[in-house]
């Protein structure tokens, strides 16, 4: 079983300098680590929250054509990344004094979600050069006994609205994947 998600993603952006300077506040303020390829082959800046054992990373790329993506039209790409928050208070201290300070759109400012996951919290924004849309979440190790009944509770609501699904949504929900032997 894989224990690790995505390696890596990389945005190609338009205004690739003023990205950077956004990036770099934005990212430096969440406490990641960059680093850049000093245009040797091609031109990308990384940046890590772990160094130097890093489990993911996300590369900026200078685009070479294309327009300010626009969140809510849904085009074909990356609908949105979502980065991981320490706690629910970083995602409210990054909100207010890193989001709101520096006008950057929030499309949804912080909130738990229990459809999601017991005790997902999180604030979804967009980046102001190239629009990527970007979400800081926060999902507890161990959520508490009220989120956990939370989450049960809308979930058994949505299952009433759904005649159709024999089991409940958190198991109608999984999906089973043919494994590489099944594909042999």
């Amino acid at each position: 079983m894989r224990f690790k998600g995505v390696h890596h993603i990389e945005f190609s952006v338009l205004n690739y300098e003023e990205s950077i300077r956004f990036f770099d506040q934005m990212f430096g303020w969440l406490g990641y680590r960059s680093f850049w390829t000093l245009d040797i082959g091609y031109r990308s800046t990384y940046y890590m929250a772990r160094f130097p054992f890093f489990h993911s990373y996300i590369g900026i790329q200078p685009a070479k054509t294309g327009n300010k993506l626009v969140h809510v039209d849904r085009t074909t790409g990356v609908h949105h990344i979502a980065l991981w928050a320490r706690n629910r208070k970083e995602v409210d201290d990054f909100h207010m004094e890193f989001l709101l300070k520096n006008n950057i759109a929030v499309t949804n400012p912080p909130s738990e979600y229990p459809t999601y996951t017991p005790g997902y919290y999180a604030v979804f924004f967009n980046d102001p050069i190239t629009g990527i849309h970007f979400e800081l979440s926060h999902t507890p190790m161990l959520p508490s006994l009220s989120s956990y009944l939370a989450w049960i509770r809308v979930l058994k609501n949505i299952w009433r609205k759904h005649p159709e699904w024999k089991a409940p949504p958190w198991k109608e929900s999984m999906r089973k994947l043919p494994s590489r032997h099944e594909q042999a």
